[in-house]
């Protein structure tokens, strides 16, 4: 590392107008650098121009623009994510539309009928496949950029712990005694990291807004309790190209946001179970500090665009210890069951009703499988690939306990999370569904004894005496 710190120092080639450059620098400095480290004034890489330095060949209109996101940088005194930021970048990405050319709309009183009706027959059609009432009390129609308003409070919960670890380690690569020399230095290091992963995460989210179908589509909720939601304008690019009438795509999606509710809403430590999982999988994470060390030792602030990018290239990996391997199964375990279990209800729904249910099935689990919306927001904000093998896998399992135990056998298992399947039951979900079968109706009588109270025991035999008995013939004895 650098004696300099964070690599602030001479400029990597020499002055290009000889002796007369070299006066200079010894005015500024002399070995020790120039005395604007930022690179501004004459002879800086800017020249003339000081603002090329940072902001290249910048229209000038953009001037008051770029200024103002580079005050937000260094001003930025709040958490490991600058979510301020993190929402201007998310709204500016929705706004310059998708790769198609599709631009974002407002949501007209057509379409949130639409949703509406669409919501309201799918809860209908679930009460036959799943014993969870509905979960949904109202049902929306987002346009994008109020997909992204909505769910930005959960992104914060997902995406803090692993900011924070990387923002802690920026700290930890400065010797002790450096680091309260650098304190300023080191503040603005802090700052600017904030606003890197605010600018990596605004893009992923606004990126994601555009792909997205409802609240729930990587298997968690991510709008506010009791709302299914539908984005109209991704209905209509996801169904364009099916060959199946748009009212039945949207149904179809409908009864997926609907399922996703219906969980959520009634197996109440689910939520925190996932979420749980998530900062599990984080606090397992370690910071790559010998990376870091060299990325901030050569830190350039002319170009803050190397740091975004060195996040963005494995600056933090998990560790390769049994904790660390059993939050990452923990995690994706939970999130295929949450999946597999909607799969397998909504397809349950669709089967009989719906002439397309094994085509658009087949195409959101294609969808799941190359990556989709899940698969890259958790890889780029947590650093998480998610298997899809094993979504196909919690669904078979969860058709099995359908087949083997009924619908309310099936849907007991979410009463307790001790009582779901694990990594391993997924390899083998017929084993599961038999070794497990038994053991039910056991917990069920001994839930029902417990419940009945002393004044109503089961299964007394005739020879055995009740309590008032047991007390009367005790008393006689002390007597």
């Amino acid at each position: 590392m650098s004696d300099t710190p964070f690599g602030f120092g001479l400029p990597p080639e020499e002055p290009d107008d000889g002796d007369e450059g070299k006066k200079k620098d010894q005015q500024s400095g002399g070995g020790q650098g120039p005395a604007n480290p930022f690179g501004f004034g004459p002879g800086g890489p800017g020249g003339d121009n000081p603002l090329a330095a940072m902001f290249g060949s910048l229209n000038p209109n953009d001037l008051g623009a770029a200024f103002q996101q580079l005050g937000q940088m260094l001003s930025y005194e709040g958490g490991p994510v600058n979510w301020d930021m993190a929402k201007q970048i998310a709204r500016q990405t929705v706004s310059q539309g998708t790769p198609d050319g599709t631009k974002d709309a407002s949501i007209g009183p057509a379409e949130r009928t639409q949703v509406d009706e669409a919501v309201r027959l799918a809860d209908l059609w679930l009460d036959d496949a799943t014993s969870l009432p509905s979960g949904a009390g109202s049902a929306v129609a987002w346009s994008r950029a109020e997909w992204v308003e909505a769910t930005l409070p959960v992104w914060k919960e997902l995406v803090d712990p692993v900011a924070e670890r990387v923002g802690a380690a920026m700290g930890d690569v400065l010797p002790e005694e450096m680091q309260a020399m650098a304190g300023p230095l080191l503040g603005m290091m802090r700052s600017m990291g904030g606003a890197m992963f605010g600018t990596q995460i605004g893009q992923a989210v606004g990126v994601l807004a555009g792909e997205v179908v409802g609240s729930t589509d990587i298997g968690l909720p991510l709008g506010p309790v009791g709302k299914a939601a539908l984005l109209p304008l991704n209905i209509e690019s996801f169904g364009k190209d099916l060959s199946v009438p748009q009212e039945e795509v949207r149904l179809y999606l409908a009864l997926r946001e609907a399922a996703h509710q219906r969980l959520f809403a009634h197996v109440p430590w689910l939520r925190s179970h996932l979420f749980g999982a998530v900062e599990g999988y984080a606090r397992g994470i370690k910071v790559d500090t010998a990376k870091l060390e060299d990325v901030v030792g050569q830190f350039d602030p002319q170009n803050p665009e190397e740091l975004q990018q060195a996040l963005q290239q494995g600056m933090f990996q998990p560790e390769d210890t049994p904790e660390q391997k059993a939050a990452l199964a923990r995690l994706e375990t939970a999130l295929a069951l949450v999946e597999g279990w909607v799969d397998a209800v909504v397809h349950s729904a669709a089967k009989p009703r719906l002439s397309s249910a094994d085509a658009l099935r087949e195409t959101l689990r294609r969808r799941r499988a190359t990556g989709g919306p899940a698969g890259q927001t958790f890889a780029t904000l947590i650093g998480l690939e998610l298997r899809p093998r094993r979504l196909r896998d919690a669904s078979r399992l969860w058709a099995s306990l359908t087949d083997a135990r009924g619908v309310d056998g099936r849907d007991g298992l979410w009463a307790h999370p001790d009582m779901l399947p694990t990594a391993s039951d997924l390899d083998d979900p017929d084993g599961f569904v038999h070794r497990e079968q038994l053991d039910f109706s056991e917990l069920d009588k001994m839930l029902g004894e417990a419940a009945s109270g002393p004044s109503e025991k089961p299964n007394l035999t005739k020879d055995e005496p009740k309590d008032d008995e047991k007390g009367e013939e005790k008393g006689d004895d002390d007597k």
